[in-house]
């Protein structure tokens, strides 16, 4: 298994290339702002071929480099529909103005090709199988993906902006809600086998067992208390 991440943009989002080994197809993860150019080098580097991009949800930080990259290796996208606007509309998603020299920047819209995710999909995708869980809470249309157990890697979490390294994804922009967030937590991560390597939208990777025994949010939903301190991350 081959799985190439770099922190892209001003947000410093995480896109991930993912494939089963060198040399073969792989699916591109949350291609964001400023990540055209490091998904080229990353696609040369191992001489990946991509067959899709696949997103965790639309905020700009996660979506501003899709129509460029399916564009030039002509591939869909794949996002919930409750997300889909944003790729169109990012600023009605974060409820204010980027502000124009960001937006002057940015290719607005979606590509050519669009699929659409539904909660508990299973995506055959590059050789690769991902399980998608629709996790609202950080924007309506949030997901996660799942990969199994392989053979020289344990299971592994694309969390998104549901949950960092010590803390989760910010609930006050639009479609943002602190009551949806814990409940995603709660259905979506707390299940999973502490084995499970998370690999998020910001910052570095963990594991779920790491976060089960140290991050006050899902400690604090996992004891049926609700909310830990305010969350700091994400867009």
């Amino acid at each position: 298994m081959l799985i190439a991440g770099f922190p892209a943009g001003a947000w410093g989002t995480n896109c991930y290339l993912v494939a089963p080994a060198a040399g073969e197809e792989c699916v591109i993860i949350d291609p964001g702002h400023q990540a055209a150019q490091g998904v080229e080098e990353t696609l040369k580097k191992h001489r990946l071929k991509p067959v899709a991009v696949v997103l965790t949800h639309g905020h700009i930080d996660h979506v501003a480099s899709v129509v460029p990259v399916c564009g030039a290796h002509d591939v869909p996208a794949w996002i919930h529909p409750a997300d889909r606007y944003m790729m169109s509309d990012p600023e009605k998603a974060l409820g204010r103005s980027i502000g124009m020299p960001l937006m002057g920047e940015l290719t607005v819209g979606e590509p050519d090709d669009v699929h659409e995710l539904t909660d508990g999909a299973k995506l055959s995708l590059a050789g690769l199988e991902l399980t998608v869980s629709h996790a609202p809470g950080h924007t309506k249309g949030s997901v996660t993906f799942g990969m199994p157990e392989a053979a020289d890697i344990p299971p592994v979490f694309f969390s998104g902006d549901l949950l960092f390294a010590g803390s989760i994804g910010r609930t006050d922009l639009p479609g943002g809600d602190m009551d949806e967030m814990l409940a995603s937590l709660a259905r979506v991560c707390l299940p999973l086998d502490d084995s499970t390597v998370v690999l998020s939208g910001h910052g570095p990777q963990t594991t779920i067992g790491r976060e089960r025994a140290t991050n006050p949010y899902l400690r604090e939903v996992a004891a049926g208390q609700g909310a830990g301190p305010a969350p700091r991350r994400g867009m």
